[in-house]
């Protein structure tokens, strides 16, 4: 699976994210270990009160397991993948939260540990961990026979239309896809050698190169909003200026959404905006079924839930019952 982790601080935000139910379809709190509270803010909460005895600011390790996307992983391969990660980082016996999300019918985990050891008040430090977690990615691949990326056996394979978080998140405010975004980027700028050339190839896929006030080179679409260059298509904004030069005779990201609304007004749009209502409207449909089918599958899990732990609470009845009958057959029996 899949491991990226960071040093963080923030533990109310991160709290609300791992706690999210709009994005995700399921949440469960796996495991709280080495806390007092009960709840993940409140324990977050006491990892950062415990962090201000040092000058630790980024007082939390997070991490999220991500399985390859069509497997089935038992929660005791999560478990046993945390263990070893935690042993393998010095972060064992740490204060830990455990966290499930389920999305459109894949499973992956989150872990938070707190890095203040406070036998001796001080964070614990964690050199090269994005080193280690790649060889111990590499080995859960190996143990549970999944197939390796490409970009995991070799860094130099890895997929060029792969994305980060923020670049999935702007993809998603344009209702659109990350890969296919900076798919066409790419595409762009491989059949380019100049700013010239590379703006007539992005302006035939709806975008408008444009200067951006602080990030060099930017595109931007009809929705207004803005891409920046060199990272969507993993250069150094240096690289970016010497094949497109610096910009100055591009227009502002103003005048290029005044550009694109003109051009877009001059095209008679009845018909397109009507497809569009329709394929909103049919998206919407979709939505509802999908939030009906997640509701009634949360309803489902309560109830399940709430009868495992009665069976719980019977058996240790029962398991305490038979303890006491044995324990007073065996008083009788001695003649005590």
């Amino acid at each position: 699976m899949i491991l990226k982790g960071n040093q963080r601080a923030g533990g109310r935000q991160l709290a609300r994210h791992l706690l999210n139910d709009r994005d995700n379809d399921h949440v469960a709190i796996h495991d709280l270990r080495g806390f007092i509270s009960e709840d993940l803010n409140g324990a977050f909460t006491e990892a950062f009160a415990v962090s201000k005895g040092t000058r630790c600011t980024q007082f939390l390790f997070s991490l999220s397991l991500n399985p390859p996307e069509n497997a089935r992983v038992p929660t005791a391969v999560f478990e046993k993948a945390i263990d070893k990660i935690e042993e393998r980082l010095g972060l064992s016996n740490q204060p830990r939260a455990i966290v499930f999300h389920e999305k459109e019918g894949r499973r992956h985990a989150h872990c938070v540990w707190s890095r203040i050891d406070t036998s001796e008040m001080k964070a614990i430090n964690l050199p090269h961990y994005k080193m280690r977690l790649r060889d111990i990615s590499r080995q859960l691949f190996l143990e549970n026979d999944w197939r390796m990326p490409r970009g995991l056996q070799n860094a130099q394979e890895r997929d060029p239309l792969g994305f980060c978080q923020a670049e999935h998140q702007q993809a998603k405010r344009t209702e659109q896809s990350a890969s296919a975004i900076k798919k066409i980027f790419k595409e762009c700028w491989a059949a380019s050698d100049s700013a010239v050339s590379f703006g007539h190839a992005l302006k035939e896929h709806g975008y408008c190169l444009a200067r951006g006030d602080r990030r060099g080179h930017v595109a931007v679409d009809a929705d207004g909003e803005v891409f920046a260059m060199s990272r969507w298509l993993d250069l150094k904004a240096k690289d970016v200026r010497a094949k497109l030069g610096d910009g100055l005779s591009l227009p502002s990201v103003e005048e290029a959404k005044a550009w694109i609304k003109q051009k877009t007004n001059d095209v008679p749009s009845e018909e397109l905006a009507e497809a569009t209502r329709q394929i909103r409207k049919k998206l919407l449909d979709l939505e509802a079924r999908r939030v009906d089918l997640v509701k009634n599958q949360r309803a489902e899990r309560r109830v399940l839930a709430e009868k495992q732990a009665a069976r719980r609470d019977e058996e240790k009845k029962n398991s305490c019952r038979s303890l006491t009958d044995w324990f007073e057959s065996l008083v009788v029996s001695c003649d005590w």
